[in-house]
């Protein structure tokens, strides 16, 4: 199975949107042509399929509120699959265009549909669309990195190497299963009398290497008023790569909570996980809290497809947020006064990967004068002088607790950034962490309990960690006309789960 056309397009916050890699294969083309005979669609040009992307992923004429093909009640995404209808001379739907977006890249590639147009084939029969979705995350990952933490180099020195990777992972425009430096190949077809399912893309042939990541992600809304609760929720994924030989392997994880560990909620799993008991799927944090709930072991049987996937996703309700802060902006003589305390709660681990506090101020001139101390880390201020970044290192000191004091003139000779929420005193900061070897939840993956059915002693090795995301500490001393979050749930949470609040 192979792809016809592959896109990179970059559509980075405040630069035109453009295509920064593009390539086609001709030999695929042509097998295109020759399966879909009369209803042969060709693929334009790059501009256009750049124009009907950004219109069938919603990101058209963004300063227009109402787009028809955008935003008509009647138009269905349907996302990662979409379809590309083409106008002209060789006008027709282009299908499917598989479509991928993280951070400022979107990453897109037209997949060979080797069946009859019409009637159009289930996706989940096309083993081509399996392998595009596999191609284009293996280039994600090459592109942009696995971390948390921006690059801050960007990917412009890796898309430069990308038509010589493509010569290696895509020849020709066929995907190829290709495993890391060293370990053995991978046989093209499957063995024996079992059928090879579509979502798996090649055999592994070697020792078996199961890798667990459990990563819990939490969020938080603080005003620190009493008149606006604070907001806060947790919710976790645990991520595998399995290397083991069959084509249908047999592997366990085991999730487990400590003794007083609150149930997890709104479990999501993998397709491909086997069986499944009941009681898992039933806990929803829609609900009231039942203390009858089932808390563990989570046991997941599963056959695992050789690319990295998501085995299951998961929300969690704790007590408290991991850091507790209060932020104060006051205007004083034409200057700012800043205020900051920041808690690290003592149920958290005080060992961190990385550990920083910005504060952006919009709609004001350049900072002029910074005379601001802090009681622990460094404070830097941004090379465009509207942001300043507390850098904390990788440890609170002993107290658990730091603070920020002092004052901020705006005298600089051209005006900072504009933002329609941030008027006034109106404003935010926002921390960026991370936690290794630890969750709010409590939940872990031991290694013990990973089971592999195989020949050989398998090799297996799980880690853990806490991250923030959208964990935001707003000024209290104004008052806020903000939003409530629980409206309006992340696309990359695992379910629309409302934000915890505390009990009155």
């Amino acid at each position: 199975m192979s792809v016809r056309a592959l896109w990179i397009v970059s559509h980075e916050k405040g630069e035109n949107v453009s295509i920064r890699f593009s390539r086609r294969f001709s030999t695929v083309e042509h097998r295109a042509k020759c399966l879909a005979g009369s209803s042969y669609v060709a693929v334009p040009e790059d501009g256009t399929v750049l124009q009907l992307l950004l219109t069938e992923l919603g990101l058209s004429e963004p300063d227009k509120t109402y787009v028809a093909l955008r935003d008509d009640c009647l138009h269905r995404q349907r996302s990662p699959a979409l379809e590309l209808h083409v106008d002209g001379p060789g006008k027709g739907i282009l299908w499917p265009v598989l479509a991928v977006s993280q951070g400022p890249l979107i990453l897109a590639c037209l997949c060979l549909v080797d069946a009859p147009p019409e009637p159009r084939p289930p996706l989940a029969n096309l083993l081509s669309v399996s392998q595009g979705l596999t191609l284009l995350a293996g280039l994600q990952t090459f592109l942009l990195g696995s971390g948390n933490k921006p690059d801050s180099e960007g990917p412009a020195s890796r898309l430069a190497m990308l038509p010589s990777v493509l010569l290696q992972v895509c020849p020709l425009g066929t995907p190829l299963d290709l495993p890391a430096l060293g370990a053995p190949g991978t046989a093209p077809t499957p063995a024996g009398n079992q059928k090879q399912p579509a979502w798996k893309t090649g055999l592994y042939r070697g020792r078996a290497v199961v890798n667990v990541a459990l990563i819990e992600t939490v969020r938080s809304m603080q005003y620190g008023n009493p008149s606006t609760q604070d907001l806060w929720d947790v919710y976790g994924t645990v991520t595998c790569k399995c290397e083991v030989e069959g084509v249908l392997p047999n592997v366990t994880v085991t999730l487990t909570l400590p003794p007083n560990g609150s149930p997890l909620q709104d479990i999501l799993v993998h397709p491909c996980v086997t069986s499944l008991d009941s009681s898992i799927l039933t806990a929803s944090s829609v609900d009231n809290s039942d203390s009858s709930a089932f808390s563990g072991p989570y046991k997941f049987p599963f056959s695992p497809p050789l690319e990295p996937f998501r085995l299951c996703s998961y929300t969690s309700q704790v007590p408290v947020p991991p850091i507790l802060g209060s932020y104060q902006l006051k205007e004083e003589e034409n200057q700012l006064r800043v205020s900051v305390t920041l808690k690290l709660h003592e149920s958290v681990k005080n060992s961190f990967e990385y550990c920083e506090a910005h504060l952006p101020f919009f709609n004001r001139d350049q900072m002029g004068v910074v005379d601001v101390k802090v009681s622990s880390g460094q404070l830097d201020v941004s090379k465009e002088k509207n942001l300043l970044v507390w850098t904390l290192g990788q440890r609170f000191p002993k107290s658990r607790e730091v603070m920020m004091e002092g004052r901020i003139t705006f005298s600089g000779p051209t005006p900072g950034p504009t933002d329609p929420l941030c008027t006034e005193l109106t404003a935010y900061i926002k921390l960026y962490f991370k936690v290794p070897d630890i969750t709010l939840s409590g939940s872990c993956v031991d290694q013990h309990s990973v089971q592999v059915y195989s020949s050989a002693k398998p090799r297996i090795a799980t880690s853990r960690e806490l991250q923030s995301k959208e964990y935001f500490i707003w000024n209290s001393a104004e008052e806020l006309g903000v939003q409530d979050t629980r409206a309006t749930p992340r696309s990359d949470s695992p379910t629309s789960v409302a934000l915890h609040q505390p009990d009155n």
